[in-house]
């Protein structure tokens, strides 16, 4: 009891310090101390319930043990009353950050000097100047071959294609859109044949002689009339058609000139070729002492032709190139020489004269040299190429024509009229690029590939 009263005390106490009046408190001790034995005697039976039914699962009964339950005094711990600690809030003061003003860093531009190489001198390597004005091909060097008639009229046929086509074509168009031949017709004719630089002379006369032929009644249709053209064509080039004879002197001199840029020295190295393959024994003189290394592109030609060159150093009076020139192929008892001469102007008049002075060196040590003056004129430059024939041979007497590039023009025409009006024989047309492309002018092969239809 007295334990029961001090516990009761002792609750009523800390029920007083609570603040709790002092009447109420000992009521609340008492509850406070009653309620504290029921739980401990809830937990007790608690106890006892779990010893007593664990053997009884296993089948068994133990005797019962009667324990006199152990009350132990609650140890009433005086609750520590701990006075709140009221925090004063702490009010932290706003860190005023002055935002800092980075200052920009103005960074200096690295210069970088520049790396300066030293440029690698390489010695020059001097070459001697390979002098190719014209792209020369290389010849291949065959056996001479004797062409059939049919190859030799289809080589044509391809090289005059330009012109058969400006020619002959426009013929056979226009012809297409005509049943019968009359007046009209024939002056349709006229005009397409002066536009293929036939000439106005040339043109004339062929019509004058269709004329005569239509009213005799030779042309009674569009077939007749081509026919009766073909024929008139080939009766004027039949006179301009005639080969050199190569025989009648030796040596035998053969001055070329013409103007430049129409292929003359190209034309000297073709014809050394083909006089070499006949197994004659040639001679090429390097009158161009004007045009820079003309002489040096002449012996490149002269090498693949197997022959010798005779020359003398750039700007040399061409008079003296000629001297020893026809000189050497009289001692070396060579069967043809080739001079070369200046590609000058044809209104040049003192050029002209030094051309004279020329010849009568040629003539005064081979009594009837030159044999042949060979005039080389460029097909494409159509009635200028007459003009330019007009007037070398009024200066150098020329005694033949070869027409160079008749396989890049439309301008074929100029062929016949170059011999009808000058009266002068063709002896050689150029109908491509290749060594064996100069041809001897034959004036039969010429109309039939002219004139020729496919199919």
């Amino acid at each position: 009891m007295e334990m029961f009263a001090r516990c009761v005390a002792w609750l009523t106490e800390v029920a007083v310090r609570m603040g709790v009046p002092e009447p109420y408190g000992k009521l609340i001790g008492l509850v406070a101390f009653g309620t504290g034995l029921v739980l401990l005697a809830g937990v007790g039976v608690g106890l006892l319930r779990l010893l007593v039914k664990r053997p009884l699962k296993r089948g068994k009964r133990p005797a019962p043990v009667v324990e006199e339950p152990v009350v132990e005094e609650p140890v009433v711990e005086e609750p520590v009353v701990e006075e709140p600690v009221v925090e004063e809030p702490v009010v932290e003061e706003p860190v005023v950050e002055e935002p800092v003003v980075e200052e920009p860093v103005v960074e200096e531009p690295v210069v970088e000097e520049p790396v300066v190489e030293e440029p690698v001198v390489e010695e020059p390597v001097v070459e001697e100047p390979v002098v190719e004005e014209p792209v020369v091909e290389e010849p291949v060097v065959e056996e001479p071959v004797v062409e059939e008639p049919v190859g030799l009229l289809q080589r044509m046929r391809s090289g005059l294609a330009k012109t058969q086509a400006s020619l002959v074509g426009r013929i056979d168009t226009l012809l297409r859109g005509h049943q019968g031949v009359d007046a009209e017709l024939l002056e349709d004719l006229e005009e397409i044949l002066i536009t293929a630089d036939l000439g106005m002379k040339t043109t004339q006369q062929l019509i004058q002689s269709l004329e005569n032929r239509l009213d005799k009644g030779q042309l009674k249709d569009s077939a007749t009339l081509r026919a009766a053209l073909k024929e008139e064509i080939r009766a004027r080039l039949a006179n301009e058609t005639a080969l050199l004879d190569t025989e009648s002197a030796k040596p035998f001199v053969i001055m070329v000139v013409g103007v430049n840029g129409v292929g003359k020295t190209t034309t000297i190295g073709k014809l050394a070729h083909q006089f070499a393959r006949q197994g004659k024994k040639v001679l090429v003189g390097a009158g161009d002492t004007f045009r820079a290394a003309a002489a040096e592109q002449l012996e490149v030609w002269a090498e693949r032709a197997g022959v010798e060159v005779i020359r003398q150093e750039s700007g040399a009076d061409p008079a003296a190139v000629a001297f020893d020139a026809i000189k050497a192929a009289r001692s070396r008892a060579a069967d043809i020489l080739l001079l070369d001469t200046a590609g000058r102007l044809h209104t040049k008049v003192n050029l002209m004269e030094e051309l004279k002075k020329i010849r009568r060196v040629l003539e005064r040590e081979v009594p009837g040299a030159p044999h042949e003056t060979l005039l080389v004129v460029d097909a494409t430059t159509g009635q200028n190429a007459l003009v330019q024939a007009r007037l070398f041979q009024q200066a150098v007497a020329v005694s033949g024509l070869a027409l160079t590039k008749l396989d890049g023009t439309a301008r074929g025409g100029m062929l016949v009229a170059i011999g009808e009006e000058l009266g002068l024989p063709i002896r050689y047309v150029g109908i491509g690029e290749g060594i064996d492309d100069l041809r001897p002018f034959d004036a039969e092969v010429f109309i039939e590939a002219l004139f020729s239809q496919d199919g």
